[in-house]
C-alpha cells in the first residue's frame, strides 16, 4: 500500500547535480539490460536516454535541497519495476498543474508507446541533461519544457504562480508549480486536443478534466492521495 503523501510547501529550490556512481545500476547491470530488453519487446519505442535522479533531499524552511546524478533510463526502470531496492535515492521532477480559468485541471492520458501508458498526469517527466544549467538542475525550465513538448502550450498562454507544492510519496517527490490558464477548461481541452491532432506521435493520448479541486491548497492531501492512486476520473 501507497503511503500517505506529505506536502512540503516550499518558495526555493537547490538542486545540484553531481557525478555520482550508482552502485544499485553498476552491480545490477546484466540483469538491468535483460528487463530494458523485455520492455522494449512490450513497448518498442522507449529508448535507453540519460536522466537525473535524486538523494539526499532536505526540506527547511520553505527551501528543498537534494543532489542529483546521472544514470540511464534502463536503470531507472528497473529500480522503479522492482520496487526501489535503493531507498537513498529518490524521483524527483517537475509538475505543471494546469489550472483552467473555470478552476478545472487538465490533466494528460500517457500514450501507449510510452513507459507510462495509460495512466494520467499533469505534465511532468523524469529531469534529463537538457534541464541542467551550470551544475545545478533548472525544474522550473523542466516544467516549461514538458508543457511545451506535451500540450503545445507557450509562456504567453498561462501565468506562473510562485512557490512549490512539494509532494512526497515513499521514493517520489513531486514538485508542483499551479500554471493558470486564461480560458475555461473545455476550451484549454481542445487547444490541446488539436496539438495532439497534428503531432504524429504525440506523448498524450487524451485529455481529462478534474473539477472540484480550484483550489490547490487546501484540497492537495484529497487531491494527491487521488494522484497517486491514478484515480482519475474524466470529466
Amino acid at each position: 500500500m501507497t503511503s500517505p503523501p506529505v506536502i512540503h510547501r516550499v518558495t526555493t529550490l537547490d538542486l545540484a547535480v553531481r557525478p555520482i556512481v550508482w552502485s544499485f545500476a553498476e552491480e545490477r547491470r546484466a540483469e538491468i539490460a535483460a528487463h530494458f530488453a523485455e520492455k522494449q519487446r512490450e513497448r518498442p519505442k522507449i529508448w535507453n536516454g540519460r536522466v537525473l535522479l535524486g538523494r539526499d533531499a532536505v526540506f527547511s524552511d520553505g527551501h528543498l535541497a537534494a543532489t542529483y546524478f546521472e544514470t540511464d533510463f534502463a536503470s531507472f526502470l528497473a529500480w522503479r519495476d522492482w520496487g526501489f531496492p535503493d531507498k537513498a535515492v529518490f524521483n524527483g521532477f517537475g509538475m505543471g498543474a494546469l489550472r483552467a480559468s473555470d478552476g478545472a485541471f487538465v490533466m494528460g492520458e500517457m500514450a501507449p508507446h510510452t513507459a507510462n501508458a495509460g495512466r494520467i498526469y499533469f505534465p511532468s517527466g523524469t529531469p534529463d541533461l537538457d534541464d541542467v544549467r551550470d551544475g545545478t538542475l533548472d525544474i522550473p525550465g523542466s516544467v516549461v519544457r514538458e508543457l511545451g513538448e506535451e500540450t503545445g502550450l507557450t509562456a504567453a498562454d498561462y501565468r506562473v504562480e510562485p512557490g512549490w507544492h512539494c509532494v512526497v510519496t515513499g521514493p517520489s517527490i513531486a514538485m508542483l508549480q499551479v500554471i493558470n490558464l486564461d480560458v475555461p477548461g473545455d476550451v484549454a481541452r481542445a487547444r490541446i486536443e488539436a496539438n495532439l491532432a497534428r503531432e504524429p506521435e504525440p506523448e498524450l493520448s487524451a485529455i481529462h478534466l478534474v473539477r472540484g479541486m480550484s483550489d490547490l491548497t487546501p484540497a492537495m492531501p484529497r487531491f494527491v492521495t487521488a494522484f497517486v492512486e491514478q484515480q482519475f476520473a474524466s470529466r
